[in-house]
């Protein structure tokens, strides 16, 4: 899959700084790819914090990813943190 637009919303903003939401059916390991979120170089700053719900058609995962670069319209973040453990029961 690519990044959709559509599936990038704001949750907050404040002092400079936007909590995201993204939702996808990419895993986790691509959605952190340099250059995933090119499309939305315009919007997102180094700093602002990305919740997002992956894999949402596979085995979801949630978790957040940091905006660590954003340079010459080329966005990249960290790897996802991870909202969340193994469920044991």
């Amino acid at each position: 899959m690519a990044y959709a637009s559509k599936d990038l919303s704001v949750l907050a903003y404040a002092n400079g700084f936007t909590l995201w939401h993204y939702s996808t059916l990419d895993i986790a390991t691509v959605v952190d790819t340099a250059g995933y979120f090119n499309d939305a170089a315009d919007m997102l700053r180094v700093g602002d914090i990305v919740v997002a719900n992956v894999d949402t058609a596979g085995v979801p995962g949630g978790g957040m990813f940091l905006v660590n670069a954003n340079a010459l319209g080329i966005v990249d973040v960290a790897d996802m943190t991870q909202i969340g453990a193994v469920n044991t029961d």
